[in-house]
């Protein structure tokens, strides 16, 4: 398959910085910026595409989502803010009645992200709000910058979140702060984020690409066998109880005792030597 080729979303495939470790990071940029990178059909369609593309392509070991900075000011003009993602593009829900809006919010590419089983890294610089906040939550680790703000503002629209928000920011944050989030509206800072769980890490927004580079670095050194296993693993504790989520916890460790990769990790660490994974 080839990389979605659209203006509204650019993806750059960048190799792995362990020579020994043959693969890349994909880095894929929303691009809309004098929209706010704001996700319309295009974007939306472009995002389901790459998905695709992530699955079908054994060189990528990691993803990272973000959002195109805003293009400099034209003359006598506002500088745009930074934004990851500052939500749906209201035009298109003008005049769309509930079958449309159903067909539009079921089969999409915020689900198409979740649903990835390779590693997925949100860099979020600037808002995200409403459907951003919901593309962020859809990745397995977000990384913000200190001027970041989240929100999930469509009550004010008459609205609630239709890409997820309501069920993952309740596994993230707990029932109180998902329906005060959602129930206000309010926007919330990067730190108030970091302290209730919604991002992993906060950085200077100098520093943000570069930390969560070395992050993607770190995470696509590893076999990504043993990853997908990981977070298939883990994504099965939001949907199990704890004995279930045991039980499914002990069959898939023992299952990687007949894995490639468990035979060279466990033989590269009694030779204090490098794995060279097989993925497999």
């Amino acid at each position: 398959m080839n990389e979605p080729k659209l203006d509204v979303l650019t993806v750059e495939k960048i190799p792995v910085t362990d020579e020994s470790i043959k693969g890349y990071i994909a880095l894929a940029t929303i691009n809309r910026p004098n929209k706010l990178n704001a996700l319309n059909k295009e974007v939306m369609d472009c995002l389901k595409e790459f998905c695709a593309l992530v699955e079908s392509d054994d060189e990528i070991r990691c993803v990272v989502i973000t959002g195109a900075k805003p293009l400099p000011a034209e003359e006598g003009k506002r500088q745009k803010p930074n934004a990851f993602v500052a939500g749906a593009d209201i035009s298109e829900f003008v005049d769309m009645d509930s079958s449309a809006a159903k067909i539009k919010f079921t089969d999409n590419a915020v689900e198409a992200i979740w649903s990835l089983s390779k590693p997925t890294i949100a860099m979020i610089d600037g808002f995200a709000l409403g459907g951003g906040c919901e593309v962020a939550c859809s990745c397995d680790i977000r990384i913000a910058s200190e001027r970041t703000k989240f929100g999930t503002p469509e009550i004010n629209l008459g609205l609630i979140p239709g890409y997820g928000a309501t069920q993952r920011l309740a596994k993230l944050l707990g029932y109180g702060k998902t329906l005060e989030m959602i129930m206000t509206g309010e926007m919330i800072d990067s730190a108030e984020a970091h302290r209730i769980g919604l991002v992993n890490h906060v950085c200077n927004h100098q520093e943000l690409e570069e930390f969560t580079m070395s992050m993607a670095n770190k995470i696509a050194s590893k076999s990504v066998y043993t990853l997908t296993v990981a977070k298939r693993t883990i994504k099965a504790a939001l949907n199990s109880t704890l004995n279930e989520g045991i039980a499914i916890e002990a069959r898939e460790f023992a299952a990687l005792f007949d894995s490639q990769d468990k035979q060279i990790g466990v033989d590269a660490f009694m030779q204090r030597k490098t794995a060279e994974w097989q993925d497999k």
